[in-house]
């Protein structure tokens, strides 16, 4: 059978709800990795929050972070780094507008850099995993990088607004998705990243076909993602969308779905 790479999005994939990997899913994937194949994560997750999972599944190839803001090789520094953060100028313009909204909460991430425009002990706790650097206070005055990504907290009923808004006024320099439950979070980066522009150049680093490419997701940070792999899979768990343009259709995260995709499919 020919070399494939099996690509991880974590959180509602390969994840269950209680944030951990099920031992047959990770046996499987131990047997997959076994018998030649290569298994990579890519994730909107920045890597401090992923690592743990890297290190578990004993991985040795780049990660895609922030939905493709920022791919790398965790053993590999030869590999090369490819971040691709948003303007500043940018930023500002953005948090301004939203004080024309209803909004719980701005944060900015530098890589494991935090910025927070309120604090707020519950959202803290989030981000707090894999201890970075946490600044609080009005981002136009703290923030001074340029943030790998954008995270905007609203209120439900004030998500879709901020989400027409930011389509309408910001789309050719950002692009921004909105996270699922129970967070109603509108994650934004630079216009042009998804998992898939990561994984692109990570299969064409390892000389992986795109046809040889197995992907599992079950958001809508998925979506390119899933249309660029030769075998797109959706989670039993996944939003519509994603299940209409996925190859495959697998059970939930709860329920071993990549385990029992990778068994039939590449016959471990």
């Amino acid at each position: 059978m020919k070399q494939h790479l099996i690509v991880l999005d974590l959180d509602g994939t390969l994840l269950t709800d209680q944030k951990v990997i099920s031992p047959k899913t990770k046996r499987t994937l131990n047997k997959a990795m076994e018998a030649g194949h290569e298994v990579m994560i890519a994730t909107g997750r920045p890597y401090r929050s992923s690592e743990t999972f890297y290190k578990e599944l004993g991985l040795t190839t780049p990660i895609v972070n922030f939905n493709g803001a920022f791919v790398h090789h965790p053993t590999n520094n030869h590999w090369g780094t490819h971040h691709t953060p948003i303007g500043l100028n940018v930023v500002h313009e953005v948090v301004e507008s939203m004080h024309n909204f209803d909004f719980h909460n701005i944060v900015a991430e530098v890589l494991d850099d935090v910025y927070v425009h309120h604090h707020d002990e519950k959202l803290m706790d989030i981000f707090r995993f894999g201890d970075p650097t946490i600044t609080t206070g009005d981002l136009r005055n703290y923030l001074k990088t340029d943030p790998t990504s954008i995270l905007i907290h609203a209120p439900y009923e004030r998500v879709q607004e901020i989400h027409d808004h930011l389509s309408s006024v910001h789309a050719e320099v950002i692009d921004h998705r909105r996270w699922g439950a129970p967070w109603h979070v509108i994650e934004i980066v630079k216009s042009g990243m998804s998992k898939a522009v990561g994984l692109d150049r990570v299969s064409k680093s390892m000389g992986i076909a795109r046809e040889n490419i197995i992907a599992f997701g079950d958001e809508d940070n998925d979506l390119e993602m899933i249309d660029f792999a030769g075998v797109g899979v959706a989670m039993g768990n996944a939003i519509e969308p994603l299940k209409t343009i996925a190859n495959e259709i697998t059970l939930t995260n709860n329920d071993d779905g990549i385990a029992e995709l990778l068994i039939e499919r590449l016959k471990l």
